[in-house]
């Protein structure tokens, strides 16, 4: 299994960014994706989750309305478009596979993730 994110970087306050991560070694519709984050200091958190065939997403409560997940399952790819970005959303952000298909997963247990791309929301 690779689970290889990329889009982070220096965003200002207010800010736009899309996160990527391309998945390989499993069947890739198969698995609910989800992103997480952790910020210096603190522990990992659930960000948002999309169901295998990408017709229900989730999200924690925080992150609902300027976050938005989606996949792209010809391209074994899930999406993380993120908007209106403050500096508590800095943090390294990663992308996660459930740990079994056609699970849901909405937190932190059960899933297998990337190393990583950090996000910097900073004037």
């Amino acid at each position: 299994v690779q689970l290889v994110e990329s889009g982070g970087g220096l965003v200002q306050p207010g800010g736009s960014l899309r996160l990527s991560c391309e998945a390989s070694g499993f069947t890739f519709r198969q698995y609910t994706m989800s992103w997480h984050r952790q910020a210096p200091g603190k522990g990992l958190e659930w960000v948002a989750s999309v169901i295998g065939n990408g017709g229900n997403s989730y999200y924690a409560d925080s992150m609902r309305g300027r976050f938005r997940i989606s996949r792209d399952n010809r391209r074994n790819t899930v999406y993380l478009d993120m908007n209106n970005l403050r500096p508590e959303d800095t943090a390294v952000y990663f992308c996660a596979k459930a740990n079994a298909p056609w699970i849901i997963t909405k937190g932190t247990s059960d899933i297998e993730r990337g190393r990583g791309t950090q996000v910097t929301v900073s004037s």
